[in-house]
This record gives structure tokens, sequence and C-alpha cells, in this order.
């Protein structure tokens, strides 16, 4: 009675629910996102992420030095009625308070360096709806209230702390790496160099360790090394060239560190040195808030990893006599309201750009968020992305395990970094966020963070239990809806139990720090990979990274015709479903419009002719004919995975299926079977695959272009990775199953048995449509436990209940927040920002 009870509830809800059926091939949507924004946001046809919504506009829309900004819920924009900017020297404006639920309308207009005002652009509309998130920040005259009178003032919302450290240093745990990191610096001689501008790198370097320590133990002799490597500076000439943004970064960060700590030891001329050299090493990188860019730029890794915290801090140091500091400090401001924490469109909790690169953001994040709150006395952890951060921070890299493996440098650790582990500590002090406090206590290496030491000496007094489980309702899978990715975990508090699969089909496409990866999936096991994406990140744009790391053919997806996805926001894909129960973990990814041609993107058409590599057929670049590509992916708990593709082009091709790993494959080509074996976790994979067409498979541990030897770290392996491909003979249109199955500790293997399109493994059925001439569809049920899933057109019964599903939707009839639920959707679609076609 219970189930009838829950099943008849969850069916009131759903109707109201579902929705059409998106049709399941290629979009008109060229891109989800534009690269360098073309388009004003926001309009008509989007629909928001945030309540207030930023005004963006193009660079190229602002014909003067300045943009004036309107936005009324009346279309005649009447005084009284309207929100008004001033003249603004940067192509974004922020309402700054949560915006009512309705239609509002905005312009803008440019107005030059005299006053002169231009004509008002064309009236864009957008809708405000109760179910967008909120988030409001108070003004920027709110954060300069509150800027601090004397110096040291970075670590502003630190100070009360710091000051109490010196007194009880010593019996920190972290007193002894403090020392050793300050004692190195202290050993160095780059103040005497002749030339001390070639070695500014290293000094900025050393001045991290020098300034932390200076600043909790309180010994001078850390100060005047931070002031030797100054005055060297002081007493010479910058490279007037400046080209490498990250040796500005050091330089700055020494000057504006040594200003900070050592203001009152500094003479009143070197002050005003420091400040102009600050100035006139910035212009170069860092003052471009004139320019419109970074809040019209999807992806600007290195300007959100340093430039905009560096920018931030010349900003905070100087604001308060100087005013291009000030004007500085308000772009940072609005910019981190209206394109931060991570991009403005991204509310997961997980980096746009991968795994691997969150590592590099970590300190902004923290850094950014921790000041703010501290000046404007509003918690900025209050953004979705933060709310969510501790849940993804779990998920998508678990303790002793590699992480969901997508990125540049995804593969280069085989556990969570510190810097993650620091910022989950940071977290968890702040918010008693329960994800964040299980993860750190999971991994114990915040303290071996040095970018966050600061913080947690200062803040002693802020802590979490040392013992706390995660939470009892954590999920078996997550969807980063923003994102586009889904993780499963079969056990995650046991990592000897755990199956781990993630699947990526992004809306941000590929290129930046992403890979050409859509659809893709990688699986582990015992913290170690069985199917992972392979290639070294050694290089940015080498011919390795180009054809045997970044490309598709890396990837656990498709090629067609051997071709893969561009190098490009235009090559996107996305998760249009997620159902997620006790027993079936399930997504569904969209990729028909990632193999859309070439990388247009004049950084990629360069490295391209750097690597002197033609982006032709022959090295698997160009256009396809392909239509759909849609890929059902399961997690049949705790040791099966199911995969189920539907391809259709618009005419013949050749479909390559693609699975890599770290050992070698056994073949069994008659039987598509795949086994292969990882004797130091002591477990084995068999993957068998299905499908109506005639195909070959093969394998090989080369690479199309082997890593340079040359670009190697010395003390790491790159040891040949393992490429199968199961090549399809052409047609149009293919269903292809795979099934995965786990065997550990040499357990029996669960004996898969298939009469036509009807599986068995275990407990579970299977039935898959394999003709491709007839609608896909897939039906999963457990004959033990009565769990359900099914996609397609079918009739279903229940539990003894006739169920009148949608056409072409997926339905899950598993446990959900602990009673059986039956939850049926169709697709959802990602949030376009950028251009939409007209529906005319």
């Amino acid at each position: 009675m219970k189930r009838q009870s829950s099943i008849k509830i969850v069916l009131m809800l759903l109707a109201l629910a579902v929705t059409s059926l998106t049709l399941a091939q290629k979009s008109s949507l060229v891109r989800i996102h534009e690269n360098v924004r073309v388009t004003p946001y926001p309009q008509e046809e989007h629909a928001l992420y945030i309540n207030p919504s930023p005004l963006l506009v193009p660079a190229n829309m602002r014909t003067a030095e300045y943009l004036q900004f309107e936005l009324s819920q009346n279309r005649q924009f009447p005084k009284n009625k309207t929100i008004s900017s001033k003249p603004l020297p940067w192509c974004m404006f922020n309402p700054h308070k949560i915006l009512a639920n309705g239609t509002w309308y905005w312009r803008f207009r440019s107005v030059d360096k005299n006053g002169t005002k231009g004509a008002w652009s064309k009236t864009y509309n957008f809708t405000v709806t109760k179910d967008i998130p909120q988030f409001v920040t108070p003004t920027f005259e709110t954060f300069m209230k509150n800027m601090p009178k004397s110096y040291p003032r970075i670590y502003c919302f630190l100070e009360e702390g710091l000051k109490k450290a010196p007194k009880t240093i010593r019996s920190h745990p972290e007193y002894k790496d403090i020392i050793g990191r300050g004692k190195s610096a202290l050993k160095t001689n780059y103040e005497t160099d002749p030339q001390p501008y070639k070695v500014a790198a290293k000094m900025g370097s050393m001045a991290n360790h020098l300034y932390t320590a200076y600043r909790t133990t309180g010994e001078q002799i850390y100060a005047d090394k931070m002031l030797a490597y100054v005055r060297a500076l002081l007493k010479s000439e910058p490279d007037k060239k400046l080209t490498n943004d990250f040796y500005c970064g050091d330089v700055l960060f020494l000057f504006n560190h040594v200003y900070d700590a050592c203001y009152n030891q500094l003479t009143d001329d070197e002050r005003n040195l420091i400040e102009k050299r600050v100035f006139q090493i910035a212009r170069y990188h860092h003052n471009i808030q004139r320019k419109g860019s970074e809040e019209n730029h999807i992806f600007d890794n290195h300007y959100w990893q340093r430039a905009y915290r560096e920018m931030l801090q010349i900003g905070l140091m100087f604001a308060d006599k100087n005013a291009t500091a000030k004007e500085m400090l308000e772009y940072c401001y609005e910019l981190w309201t209206a394109r931060a924490p991570a991009s403005g469109f991204n509310r997961d909790g997980e980096w746009q750009n991968g795994h691997g690169y969150f590592n590099a953001n970590t300190k902004t994040l923290w850094y950014a968020s921790a000041l703010m709150s501290y000046m404007t006395k509003t918690d900025f952890l209050q953004h979705p992305f933060f709310k969510n951060l501790g849940k993804a921070l779990v998920y998508a890299w678990p303790p002793r395990s590699m992480s969901a493996g997508f990125g540049d440098g995804n593969e280069s650790s085989s556990f969570p970094s510190r810097q993650r582990v620091a910022l989950a500590d940071y977290l968890a002090r702040e918010t008693g966020d329960p994800y964040a406090i299980w993860y750190s206590n999971e991994n114990k290496t915040a303290k071996s963070d040095f970018e966050l030491r600061l913080y947690r000496i200062a803040k002693q007094d802020k802590t979490y239990p040392a013992v706390q489980p995660l939470p009892s309702d954590a999920p078996k899978a997550i969807w980063f809806q923003d994102l586009g990715e889904m993780i499963a975990h079969s056990n995650l508090p046991r990592y000897r139990e755990n199956l781990f699969l993630s699947f990526r089909s992004s809306s941000f496409g590929s290129g930046s720090h992403t890979l050409a990866d859509q659809n893709s999936f990688n699986l582990h096991f015992r913290g170690v990979p069985v199917y992972r994406s392979t290639g070294y990140y050694l290089n940015f744009s080498d011919a390795h990274n180009l054809l045997s790391y970044r490309h598709t053919r890396a990837h656990n997806t498709i090629l067609v015709d051997g071709i893969g996805q561009p190098f490009s926001t235009k090559g996107y894909g996305k998760v249009v479903r997620m159902l997620n129960g006790e027993n079936i973990s399930y997504c569904l990814g969209d990729a028909s419009n990632a193999y859309s041609g070439i990388s247009e993107y004049p950084m990629w058409i360069k490295n391209f002719k750097a690597a002197q590599i033609e982006q032709s057929t022959q090295n698997g670049f160009g256009e396809t004919p392909l239509k759909t590509y849609r890929r059902h992916l399961f997690l049949l708990h705790p040791d099966i995975v199911v995969i189920y593709d539907e391809l259709e082009a618009d005419k013949p091709v050749r479909w390559d299926w693609l699975l890599h790993s770290p050992v070698q494959f056994g073949i069994d080509e008659k039987k598509r079977l795949l086994t292969t074996v990882y004797p130091e976790k002591k477990f084995a994979a068999v993957a068998q695959i299905f499908s109506n067409s005639d195909c070959s498979i093969t394998q090989t541990d080369q690479f199309v272009s082997p890593p340079d030897p040359k670009k190697m770290r010395k003390g790491r392996s790159y040891p040949n990775q393992w490429h199968m491909t199961a090549s399809f003979s052409k047609s149009s249109a293919n269903r292809i199953l795979t099934v995965i199955r786990i065997r550990p500790d040499g357990k029996p293997l669960k004996e898969l048995i298939r009469k036509k399109n009807n599986f068995r493994v275990g407990h579970w059925e299977i039935n898959a449509e394999l003709d491709a001439g007839n609608p896909a569809e897939i039906f999963i049920r457990n004959s033990k436990n009565g769990a359900v899933f099914s996609f397609g057109n079918r009739a279903l019964n229940i539990a003894g209940t006739d169920y009148q599903r949608e056409k072409g939707t997926s339905v899950l009839y598993d446990v959900m927040d602990g009673d059986w639920t039956i939850h049926e959707m169709s697709d959802i679609e990602p949030l376009p920002t950028g251009a939409i076609p007209s529906k005319n």
C-alpha cells in the first residue's frame, strides 16, 4: 500500500511537470554561450541564471568612452520608476537589487568623455520568475565606505586574528612548514643580481613565503628580505615589453605585499615609486577595465586565476588615494557581481574548465569572497555556486581517488589536490557545510596548502567537528546542470566498494582548458581508472595535445568517419535528462551539435599553425553529416554500467565507438567482449558491445602523436595507454548497447544472457531496441526489488498499476527520498546566453 500511495502523489505532481519532447536531433542553435559576446544579454528569449541579472553589452556596441544603462518595468522608462546608471567605462551594469517578478525592459547609450550622449539603443526585455535563484550584492559605495584606513589591508578581514598569531604560532601545527619555507627564501640572494628584473618572478614567488612568515611570527628578518628584494627592483628599470602575465603577477605580488606589510618601514619616496611601478606594470596586463573584454568573454583563464585578484589588490591598496585604483577596484567589484564566481552562468559548484584547473582558481574564489563579505557585511558565500560547492567538491573528486576526469591536467594526480581540500576547509569553517566537513576530514591535507595558511591561522577559533559522517541523505548521483556533467557513485563513503561514473556533455563546448569530449564518460573503481580519457597535459598546444589529448579520439565517446569535435564553444553538448534513485542512476547526453567543423578561434588557428598541423579530415577534423548523437548512461547499482547510443546521420558514415584503458584489452571479437584486468587493485572489468551493424575491433597502445620526452616532468612516468576502437560499418543510423560489469577480488562474473533484444545480468533485465529503423527504446527492470526504467513509447505497468506516460519520455520507478516514487521527464535544455535563431 505504501508504494501505491507514493505513486499516486507523484503522478499528480508530474502531470504539471512533464513538458513536450524536444526533437532528438541537431539544434539550430550555433552556441549555448558565445566565446566573446556579440549579443546583448539578457533578452526576451533568455532565461535568467540569477536574480538580479547583470546587463551585458558587446564591446563593439559601445561607440564612445562610456555606457549608460536604464532598466524599468515600464517600457517608457519613466524617471520615478527607472533604475539609471551613471556613465560607466565598462560594458556591464548590475542593478544591486532583487528584481520583481514580471517583464523588465532595458536599454543603453554611449556617452563620450565630454558628456555628450548618443542615441538610446533598441529596447530589450526579459522576464523574471519566482523560480530563479536570488543573490544580491550591495552597491560599490557600500564597499568604499568600509575601506581600511591603514596598513596592512590586503587581509583586512583577517587582521584581528593575525595580530594575535605571533603569541601562539610556535605551537601551531603549521609552524614548522611556515619557518621552513621562510628560511628557504632567506637563503636566496636575488637582490644582488645585476639585473634584478630578470629574477623578479623568483622574488615574487619567495615573497609569498616571506610575507606569511612575517605576518604570523612578526620576526623582522622576513620583512628585511622582502624589503631588500623591492629596493633592488626600485633601483632598476622594469622590462618595457612585459609580455608574460604570470611574470607581471609575480612582480605585482611582491610590490603590493611589501607595500602592505612594510608600509611604515618604507620612505615616502619608496612608497611613491612602488605605486608608480605598480601602475606601470599593471597597465600591460591588468588595467583592462575600459576595454569591456572580461565581462564579455566566456573564458579568460589567467585573468581569473591571478590577474583579477592582483588588480583587486591594487585597487584595495591605493583606491583611497589614486583615482585609477578606485576605478580598478570598482570594476573588480562589479565584474565579480556580474560574472563570478564561475563565469556567471555556472551555479553548480564545479569549474567549467575541468577538475585539473579548478586548483588554479581556488585562491581567487576564497580570497575575493572573503574580502567582499567583510567589506560589504554581506555573505558572498550565499551565491548558488558556493552553496553547491561542498557537494561538488566531494562528488567530482572523492577521497583516495582520481577525479571525474575532465579538462586539462585532470590526469596529473591520483588524489584530491591540497588546494581543493583547503577550499573545502575554508567552506567548512565559514558555513558548516556538511559535505565540506566530511571532505576535509577524509583528506586531511588542508594544512599542507600554503595559499590559505594565513586564513587558517587567523581563524583558529572557527572549527568544525573532527569526525562527521557524510550526510545520510547524500544522493547516489548528482547533475551539474549548468556545467553539463553527471556524477554517480555506488558507495561514496567506502572507496574500496565505490564504482565512480562520470559523464560530460557541456553547453560550454570545447576549447580553453576544456577538451573535445562531449558525450564521453570515465569509470573508476577503488579510486583508479577502469576506462578513462588518455594522453598527458605537457603543453597547451603541441602536437600531442592537439591530436592525442585534446582531440575527441582520446576520450570515451565516438568519431564520425574518423572525425571528432572542434575546439570551440560551437562544439557543444548538453545533458538534457537525469534521474536518480537508490538502484538506478541515469542521464541522457545530446552531442548532436558537437561535431561542427573545425576550430575557428584565432588562438587555435595560431596553435595549429605553430605545431605544423592541419585541421584536416586526415587528422580528424572537419564537417560531418551527423544529425543525432544521444547517449543514455546508467549505473545499475552497485556494479553494472549500461550505455545506449542513438546515432543518425544524413548519409552513411563509419561509426567509431571508443574506449580507453590504462591496461591492455583482452578482445573476443566474435562476442564483442572486452576484458581488462587490474591486479594491483584486485579487480577486472568486462565490457560487451551489441549492435545490429557489423563492426571490427582493434586496439593500440600508441598515440597518434606521442608526448615529447623533452617536456616530461622529472620523477613522473608517462606509460603508453590502450585505445580500443569498435568500427561499425557505414550506415546512416545505428543503435549500440554496451554493458559493463565489474568483477572484484576474483569473484565470479555475473553472467550476461541474451535472447534477441532482451538481456539479463543477475537480477537486471534489459530490453534495448537495436533496429535503427525503429524508434530508440530501452527498458530496464530489477526482478528482485522491482525498480524500473523506461525510455521510449511503451505502455508501462508499475507495481501492478498501469502508468500513462508521454511519448519519448524517460520514466524511473525507484526509491527516492526514502519512498518508492515515479519520476518522468522529457528534455530540459540548457539556458543559452547568446544569439538564439528566430522561430519564424
